[in-house]
């Protein structure tokens, strides 16, 4: 089970684009695709807090379980490695 951003779908519900999020946030599109797509290997709170400010949201309201899909495990090495 990994942690999954629902950007896309905030944004469809205020009517708002991936680019406006881009603009009113400062964070890179590159930035905030990695994290849509789930190829961040992380998101940091400032990140999480600007986001969350631009939709006028709760970090819970852009964050969700999404238990269908499987961790790499390369990427699970990395972060283990990373902690230690």
């Amino acid at each position: 089970m990994i942690i999954k951003l629902q950007i896309d779908e905030v944004l469809e519900n205020l009517g708002r684009s991936f680019y406006w999020l881009s603009k009113q946030t400062g964070i890179s599109h590159s930035t905030l695709w990695r994290l849509k797509k789930g190829k961040a290997l992380g998101i940091n709170f400032a990140t999480l807090e600007k986001i969350c400010q631009a939709l006028e949201c709760e970090p819970g309201d852009v964050l969700k379980f999404d238990s269908g899909r499987k961790i790499d495990r390369r990427v699970q090495n990395r972060r283990s490695s990373d902690i230690q």
